[in-house]
């Protein structure tokens, strides 16, 4: 059900009526282009959208029977199990700053044969390590041309790019039957991610695999043992915490509209660098990371870092989708990006036998979370890669998880990084009982191009990595809207919040965008 918008002008607020809420309730927005942005008065632009996808029109109805199926496209030759020393035809579509990482990544494993380079703004000094490195691959701006023009030449898309662009990027490269390396967040919104893990298991042939690297090192092979031997059992809370400065800028939070436009650089595709999002004019504070911070293109602290921090225990918990998210504190809330600072709860149900779980979010410099007696030092895995904007290791808490049971608690860091059981007293009592934990056979690029060759399973594919990018989406919500939401895991609705339940979907694509979500 749809509520109905009233527009109160003396108080700038908007107030929804429905049979939800006892009384009308008032959400803060600071103008009315906001309210367009939002597409919350235009709920026929969105009702047609769901409708044209196949789904009801009433929210996002996203039920068992409701789930667009895509049609396997695998390639002829997807399926072949290949030799370890073949190499991986590759592609890589987003070459700068995180780009330029990820290249020199899947370098290291001398297993890629590199044909084409693409980025929308290939002039840019971001880009030309890699443009140099690879003079005779294929340039492109445009993702699009590149499977056009170049398709049948390479196996594998490695993509690196905005957060809102890794849904049409990736959904094409399936329908075209590459196998698929994407950074996380796997993709921005609920909807998006639910599309990309039915399209992935549509097409069993086609290897997929999400960027959050730790899923391929130490604690994701440690958690699964201690779990296994029963050392990890019972958890009931997690404290899950990013607190050094990845903003990467001090605007305002009183913003009332998005910035002017300026000069757009020379010959960069901005309407490709779009994708699907609204149009916005091209912007400095858009590009080059910045991204992150608005709602319209990235995720925030908890998209970025949530994933190498919280996916093990995602995992090996069977955590699933929570029951409850609720906007604990917000620093700097408004409703263009995300606050300085947030404290977000998720309540996950008993699931399995295991009891419920608690977990709670905290990022901002100044939004420590409680640490508990005999905590220790806080370690840091030395491969974790830099941010480019700061360095965490200086931070006063490292990024990084406690973990509580009934009868231990632990401590870990990011990515890779091991648990230890703290106090340091419990941990040498507990010592030789503790499993030796298994060496990882491939780190996580390795692990893709040996899935790509019919050697290995990935251990981030779509489908386990697509439900923990929808944990955060709906935490973004909860950011967006600074409130508590409650979630229907069966039927996949919000059902406490009409406005936050239609933004499960996303605002509804630019013209000319739709047609990956049919794919």
């Amino acid at each position: 059900m749809l509520a109905a918008v009233l527009l109160l002008p003396a108080t700038g607020h908007v107030s929804v009526q429905s049979e939800t809420y006892d009384r009308p309730r008032a959400y803060l927005v600071s103008d009315i282009e906001t309210i367009n942005r939002l597409n919350y008065r235009n709920m026929s632009t969105r009702r047609e959208f769901l409708k044209t996808m196949s789904l009801a029109s009433a929210g996002l109805a996203l039920g068992h029977n409701g789930l667009l199926h895509a049609m396997p496209a695998d390639s002829p030759d997807s399926g072949k199990k290949k030799r370890r020393g073949d190499k991986v035809k590759i592609a890589f579509i987003g070459i700068g700053n995180r780009g330029a990482q990820v290249i020199e990544a899947f370098e290291k494993t001398r297993m890629i044969e590199v044909i084409a380079l693409c980025d929308v703004d290939l002039d840019g000094k971001q880009c030309q390590g890699a443009l140099a490195k690879y003079p005779n691959a294929k340039r492109f701006r445009d993702f699009r041309k590149l499977f056009d023009e170049a398709g049948n030449e390479f196996d594998a898309v490695a993509i690196a790019t905005p957060d809102h662009s890794h849904f049409p990027i990736s959904m094409l490269a399936l329908a075209e039957g590459k196998h698929v390396f994407v950074e996380k967040p796997l993709a921005r919104t609920f909807y998006e991610a639910e599309l990309l893990m039915n399209a992935a298991r549509k097409r069993p042939n086609q290897v997929t695999q999400v960027g959050n690297q730790g899923h391929s090192e130490a604690n994701y092979f440690q958690f699964k043992a201690w779990m296994e031997a029963g050392i990890i059992k019972d958890v009931t809370a997690i404290t899950a915490h990013m607190n050094n400065e990845r903003r990467w800028h001090k605007w305002d939070a009183g913003i009332s509209r998005f910035p002017t436009g300026q000069q757009l650089p020379k010959d960069m595709d901005w309407d490709t660098w779009l994708c699907c999002a609204e149009h916005h004019d091209y912007h400095k504070d858009y590009h080059q990371g910045q991204w992150r911070c608005w709602y319209d293109f990235g995720m925030g602290a908890l998209g970025d870092w949530g994933a190498h921090i919280l996916d093990t225990a995602h995992e090996f918990l069977e955590l699933g989708l929570p029951y409850e998210v609720n906007m604990l504190y917000a620093d700097g809330h408004n409703d263009y990006f995300y606050p300085y600072s947030s404290t977000i709860l998720f309540r996950f149900p008993q699931r399995n036998g295991m009891p419920p779980v608690d977990v709670t979010w905290y990022d901002g410099l100044d939004n420590l979370p409680p640490i508990p007696v005999g905590y220790g030092v806080s370690g840091l895995d030395p491969n974790i890669p830099t941010t480019n904007q700061t360095d965490q290791r200086q931070a006063k808490l490292n990024p990084g998880k406690i973990i509580y049971s009934k009868d231990l608690i632990f401590k870990g860091g990011s990515h890779g990084s091991t648990l230890e059981i703290i106090p340091e007293e419990k941990a040498r009592e507990m010592a030789d009982r503790l499993p030796e934990i298994p060496v990882s056979p491939s780190d996580h690029y390795e692990n893709f191009l040996l899935a790509c060759q019919g050697l290995e399973k990935t251990r981030s594919p779509f489908e386990i990595n697509g439900i923990l990018s929808q944990v955060f989406s709906l935490g973004v919500l909860a950011q967006r809207f600074n409130t508590q939401l409650f979630f229907d895991p069966r039927t996949k609705e919000i059902t406490n919040n009409p406005f936050a339940n239609a933004m499960l979907t996303g605002a509804p694509p630019r013209k000319g965008w739709d047609q990956y979500y049919k794919l």
